[in-house]
């Protein structure tokens, strides 16, 4: 058995995933494309994930079957989040992106808009992640190394041992205190490499109330991953 197992008829491909950081087995299927991934502990034998999928088969089909379908790709008309509020898209005679009283023009010809809106935005989330990650970064003292901005879909963001912090460009759709929060997290693991109770006080510090900020992300984080950018 490699990377992916087949279970029943008609199968269902799920994508095996060891983690160590994984203390028990857990499945998952993502609400934007059906996928249906198997994180496993290190050690884990393949014949046990193919058991614990198996008994599980029911669960898996249900959820499947009742995944809401994908949504459109973006189009002039549609609106996009940013910063937690709808902005509207419209065709202009503009060369690329162009945010302008309150709605994002595009340039009107026969391109799709899904990847222009994605680099409009991700410039957006640079800017706005490295002003807030030199914030809580000043106010512990402790330099980071570089930021990393990609489209994960497990986690909102992360650093390494080494200072260097990622998160996901996605985070410029939600509002801004919650792309805040995810700076403050990842900026204090720069001194608590960890999610131990000195951790979460190191959070608290930088961002008093966060935890209304984690909720909302948990929430409505899949709204933010719904969203199509690609060409279709």
């Amino acid at each position: 058995m490699g990377d992916t197992l087949r279970l029943g008829n008609p199968p269902i491909d799920i994508l095996l995933r060891r983690s160590a950081r994984a203390r028990r087995l857990t499945l998952r299927v993502s609400r934007i494309d059906g996928r249906v991934t198997l994180t496993l502990p290190p050690r884990v034998a393949d014949r046990e994930a193919l058991r614990f999928a198996r008994e599980r088969e029911g669960w898996l089909r249900a959820h499947i079957d009742g995944r809401s379908p994908p949504a459109p790709p973006l189009a002039p008309g549609a609106t996009v989040l940013f910063e937690g509020r709808p902005l509207p898209l419209v065709a202009a005679r503009v060369r690329g992106p162009r945010l302008e009283e309150g709605v994002l023009k595009l340039p009107d010809d026969a391109a799709p808009c899904g990847p222009r809106v994605a680099a409009f935005l991700r410039t957006a989330a640079r800017d706005r992640l490295a002003r807030a990650s030199d914030h809580h970064a000043a106010a512990l003292g402790r330099p980071y190394g570089r930021i990393t901005l990609r489209d994960t879909r497990s986690r909102w963001g992360s650093c390494t041992s080494e200072g260097n912090l990622m998160y996901s460009w996605r985070l410029v759709m939600a509002p801004p205190e919650v792309l805040d929060y995810v700076a403050a997290h990842e900026v204090a693991h720069l001194l608590e490499m960890n999610h131990s109770r000195a951790f979460w006080a190191v959070v608290a510090r930088l961002m008093p109330g966060y935890d209304a900020h984690r909720h909302w992300l948990r929430t409505h984080g899949a709204e933010l991953h719904a969203v199509r950018f690609d060409g279709a």
